[in-house]
């Protein structure tokens, strides 16, 4: 079995006049991120991998993540998370090593709740919960039972969706 986390960024500062990618996390931002490593390790860790967007929010978001736990590996940045559409995740996500046990990615809405509306199996609260969106600092906890090339619509199962204690 196989497990991806879908994660949304932390809280980030309001648009400003560096451009969205260089947008920083809000202190709630660093509050949410900080506090919830050890949640989501225990959840779903350790990972294997780390596909993290380009954006500045969605770096800094890992960073606090994963601050001082071994469960989280260094993590790959990928400019083309910040721009990408489900489908191209999910192409990304199939093109993964059969070795690579566990993922976590950290990006942005819609994507996030998109995706996993996508792969989950079952119409139940779950995907109630995901269809309309997930706010910042949501993570959505999938079991996959197939290899990553054979990852498609309906081929996961969304075992929780978490947030941080605040």
């Amino acid at each position: 079995m196989r497990s991806l986390v879908l994660l949304r960024h932390a809280k980030a500062e309001a648009y400003g006049g560096l451009g969205d990618m260089q947008r920083t996390l809000a202190p709630r931002g660093r509050r949410q991120a900080s506090s919830f490593g050890a949640q989501l390790a225990q959840e779903a860790g350790p990972f294997d991998l780390a596909l993290v967007s380009g954006a500045l929010r969605t770096r800094e978001t890992y960073r606090l993540l994963a601050a001082g736990s071994e469960e989280f590996p260094t993590p790959r940045v990928l400019d083309e998370l910040y721009g990408a559409n489900p489908r191209q995740l999910l192409t990304l996500l199939q093109g993964l090593a059969d070795e690579t046990r566990s993922v976590i990615v950290v990006g942005h809405e819609p994507v996030m709740s998109t995706l996993g509306y996508l792969l989950h199996d079952t119409q139940d609260n779950a995907a109630r919960q995901i269809m309309l969106g997930i706010p910042t600092s949501t993570a959505i906890v999938l079991d996959v039972p197939v290899g990553w090339a054979q990852l498609d619509r309906s081929a996961a199962h969304v075992r929780n969706v978490l947030r941080p204690a605040e």
